[in-house]
């Protein structure tokens, strides 16, 4: 941190400026990271609260965020009358939709505070980094087939990613190319280590990376920018035709199951065992299409249909359906379908209002706007194939980026779009 940095921060921005980089830069190496930089937001938050400071902090932007703060209480509350009105259902359902609800204190915290922007792309290329360097010896050094550091190897490869798409926004809000280095490494190490876990439900996020920044083209206005993203996309692409990469070896595999299910071969592959899971879930909301089913209740179906011989055993082995939208639609029917996607849609009307090309936001805003599309888009991909929120780290890790870069982006406006 340079000497004018030092003069012109105040204690709250470097506490707030400290928590806002270990979010990224803990999430992918630490079992606990997450959880507690959320612990740690949420005390200061309180802190704000009880000197009175919450209302003047929020008030001026309410308009603005208000359709994302009641996605995230519609859903806690939608998931809390499951839970009252569903004897079977667990306690523990609650945690995740609890925790994400609390994530608002980010967004109060940021604008609050108002921390350089610059600890969180510190953090996320950071982040990105020791994770690259965690799975890289997993994978190199301890011969791992599908490492995932301290994780599950999905869930660690989709949030790499995440990782390495947000360090793209990073590199629009940089002055020189000096100053470029450090989110050119995040974006790199980012994507090398989703690739070294061997994770394939992540690739979607890249397409539609592409789709997002074909579409706010007048924010890539960096030749630096656009070259460094093409090559670092065409790199992944070519670990494919690299032998010892797994990734032409996952491919394969991938397409053989498909083959080997639809032609009465065996279940027993990655994607044949996610197609027979999905088969029970379209059976799961045939039976329930409107509100659904606690998970506990729909295990004790699968298992009827097993024995019935409609479905391959398999399914009983799993704790989930791999496929987010299948699984909220299952357990809560379409009514908690719509509402759990409410809280991706109404992050990205926000993050696309600040992009908008007549909103005449400066270089911060369009950085810290097309980082919140990255990591909304990211998750909406990632569902299609995991259970991603299923996971309690990412789901803060997803619901305390939106708030914290909602906050940035307001800091950032003059005059509050809504």
């Amino acid at each position: 941190m340079n000497n004018r940095l030092k003069q012109i921060i105040s204690p709250k921005q470097l506490v707030a400026g400290l928590l806002v980089f270990l979010l990224p830069f803990l999430s992918l190496v630490t079992l606990w990271g997450v959880s507690g930089v959320s612990f740690g937001i949420a005390a200061v938050a309180a802190l704000i609260i009880i000197t009175g400071q919450g209302r003047s902090v929020m008030a001026p932007h309410w308009r603005a965020v208000r359709p994302v703060c009641l996605a995230f209480l519609l859903h806690f509350l939608f998931t809390l009358a499951c839970l009252i009105l569903r004897s079977e259902a667990i306690l523990s359902a609650l945690e995740r939709p609890a925790r994400m609800l609390l994530a608002i204190s980010a967004l109060m915290l940021v604008l609050w505070a108002r921390p350089d922007r610059r600890f969180l792309w510190w953090g996320v290329a950071g982040g990105a980094l020791a994770g690259a360097f965690l799975v890289g010896y997993q994978r190199l050094g301890l011969d791992m087939d599908r490492p995932g550091g301290l994780m599950n190897a999905i869930t660690f490869g989709d949030m790499s990613l995440c990782l390495g798409l947000i360090s793209i926004a990073a590199m629009i809000d940089q002055r020189s190319a000096r100053q470029m280095i450090w989110p050119i490494i995040g974006l790199i190490a980012g994507l090398a280590g989703s690739v070294m876990t061997g994770t394939r439900g992540g690739w979607p996020a890249l397409a539609l990376a592409a789709v997002i920044m074909v579409r706010y083209s007048h924010a890539l206005n960096s030749r630096r920018v656009r070259a460094w993203v093409i090559v670092s996309f065409v790199l992944v692409g070519a670990t494919y035709f690299i032998p010892g990469s797994g990734v032409s070896e996952r491919v394969d595999e991938g397409i053989a199951g498909i083959s080997s299910y639809f032609n009465g071969g065996s279940v027993f592959t990655i994607m044949g065992i996610r197609l027979e899971l999905w088969k029970s879930a379209s059976m799961l909301i045939a039976e329930h299409p409107l509100l659904g089913i606690d998970y506990q209740a729909a295990a004790v179906r699968m298992t009827e249909w097993v024995a019935a011989g409609r479905l391959d055993p398999v399914v009983l082995t799993m704790p989930h359906l791999h496929n987010e939208y299948l699984q909220k639609w299952v357990t809560g029917g379409a009514v908690g379908l719509v509402i759990w996607l409410a809280t991706l849609i109404t992050p990205i009307i926000f993050f696309a209002r600040q992009l908008a090309p007549g909103a005449q936001a400066n270089k911060t805003v369009i950085a810290c706007a097309l980082a919140g599309q990255f990591v909304v888009t990211s998750y909406l991909c990632f569902g299609l194939t995991e259970v991603i929120f299923w996971s309690v780290k990412a789901s803060l890790f997803y619901a305390l980026m939106v708030f914290l870069l909602m906050g940035l982006c307001l800091n950032e406006t003059p005059g509050v779009r809504s």
